[in-house]
Formats: C-alpha cells, sequence, structure tokens
C-alpha cells in the first residue's frame, strides 16, 4: 500500500503565529493560524483536514460495503463535523458526527442502516480517529 504524506510549517509563537500546510500531491495547500483554528479566523485548521479525510473515506467504505453487498451505489455524500474542545490537559478532538446520504435502488433502509454503522466502524480513518466519540446520522435517498 503507498505511504502519502503532508507538511506544516509554523513561524511564530501559538497566538501570533501562522503557518502553512501543503498535501504531498498538490490538491491543496493553504494557510493556518491560531484564530482559524481556536476562533473564527481566515484559512484552514488541521481539524477541518480531518474532516475532509473522514468524510472521503467513509463515503467510500459504505460504497464498497453497498457494491459488495450486491448493490449498485449511484452516490453517497458525506459531511463529517469535527468538534474541538479545551480540557483540562489540552485541546483534544473530542467528536466526530459523521452525515450522509445516498442513492441506491433497492436497498432499503435497514439494510443501509446496518451497511453504513458497518462503514463507520471500517474506515480506516475511523479506526485511526477511535479515541473520538464518533457518531452518525444516515440518510437513504
Amino acid at each position: 500500500m503507498p505511504q502519502r504524506s503532508a507538511e506544516a510549517t509554523w513561524e511564530g509563537d501559538l497566538s501570533d503565529g501562522n503557518g502553512t500546510m501543503a498535501v504531498e500531491s498538490g490538491a491543496y495547500e493553504g494557510a493556518f493560524s491560531f484564530r482559524s483554528r481556536f476562533e473564527d479566523g481566515a484559512g484552514s485548521n488541521p481539524e477541518e483536514l480531518i474532516a475532509a479525510a473522514h468524510a472521503g473515506c467513509f463515503s467510500m467504505a459504505l460504497s464498497n460495503v453497498i457494491a459488495e453487498e450486491g448493490y449498485d451505489p449511484e452516490s453517497v455524500h458525506t459531511n463529517a463535523d469535527v468538534t474541538l474542545q479545551v480540557q483540562e490537559d489540552g485541546p483534544a478532538i473530542t467528536k466526530i458526527h459523521l452525515t450522509t446520504e445516498a442513492s441506491v435502488p433497492d436497498l432499503d433502509d435497514d439494510a443501509f442502516q446496518e451497511y453504513a454503522e458497518a462503514a463507520k466502524s471500517d474506515c480506516p480513518v475511523s479506526k485511526v480517529l477511535a479515541g473520538a466519540e464518533i457518531t452518525l446520522d444516515a440518510t437513504l435517498a
């Protein structure tokens, strides 16, 4: 399996500094700062990139589970909300909520819910983020 990489550079102290993040493929490069991470400042942040990775991974995993069960998924759209909270021992990602909607002809909702839960458990990004509470709302279109 391939190894993927990204890089980040931070300049200055935590509250007044700033940085950039980039992924190996060149598909994303952007700025981040204390304000973009802990407040409502312009720029990205690590949690936003984790959300994108989780949404993408889960969508692929759910599509795969559905196909393995003999159905033909037309589309799977997922939104991931990552919660960063400051706790006694510092900031922590405490929760990730996935909201997904899929279009799958001839699939009933009970089976779809089962497949969605399986994908949530089996998605590699879910596995690496298992320290956070991961919740799911799944809708079959």
